[in-house]
């Protein structure tokens, strides 16, 4: 008669080893999802403040009419007490007064209830623009780094020339020629949108000021 052979089976202590290992495992792979999908969010949001930007310029670039107003320019409006959104408005006040074909409307800044309203933006997901910088004068000046005292930032193009049109607080300045925007995650991270005085949009920027 053959010996009975016990079969030795997993212990509760090796069971449990390995069910810690793979509950790390999953940890891991779950937080490192998770970091990714924040930073992709922030980076699309950069992406699309910077996409608006340039919709902007090329309708301004364009002279795209809005309603009967014509050569009107296009910009986005910042404002410092609305750091989840932003508007992209018409130059459409105050209205041309000069009859020729390249008569312009419009003053490079965006007034509520007078300029044509196209579209408001909401960032979602908790993503704010947490900060905005003008540059004049070999000096910046943002809503709140640097000592603050921004409350709106205006970017604005209109034919024929690619170079932005920049007001801050309400009022134009033909000193202003770059801006840079912060747009920050709850969940930490920054990315930097800047315009350039050439009118080149980059969402790679290094920092604002």
């Amino acid at each position: 008669m053959e010996p009975i052979r016990i079969r030795r089976g997993f212990t509760l202590i090796e069971l449990l080893v390995v069910f810690a290992i793979i509950a790390i495992i999953s940890i891991v792979v779950l937080t490192s999802q998770s970091t990714f999908n924040k930073t992709l969010v922030l980076a699309n949001t950069a992406y699309d403040i910077a996409l608006a930007l340039r919709s902007a310029e090329s309708y301004g670039l364009g002279s795209r009419a809005f309603g009967t107003t014509v050569n009107a320019g296009y910009g986005l409006h910042f404002e410092s007490g609305a750091p989840g959104s932003f508007k992209f408005f018409a130059d459409t006040s105050p209205a041309a007064s000069c009859g020729t074909p390249d008569c312009k409307s419009g003053n490079h800044t965006y007034t509520n209830g007078a300029d044509a309203l196209v579209r408001n933006y909401a960032l979602g997901n908790g993503i704010t623009i947490s900060d905005f910088c003008a540059y004049a004068l070999g000096s910046w000046s943002c809503a709140y780094a640097l000592g603050g005292g921004l409350s709106s930032l205006d970017i604005a193009f209109e034919r024929p020339n690619p170079n932005p049109f920049m007001s801050t607080n309400g009022s134009y300045s033909l000193s202003l020629t770059k801006a840079c925007l912060v747009i920050s995650s709850p969940h930490g991270g920054a990315k930097y949108v800047s315009v350039a005085a050439s009118g080149q949009i980059t969402t790679d920027a290094a920092a604002c000021p």
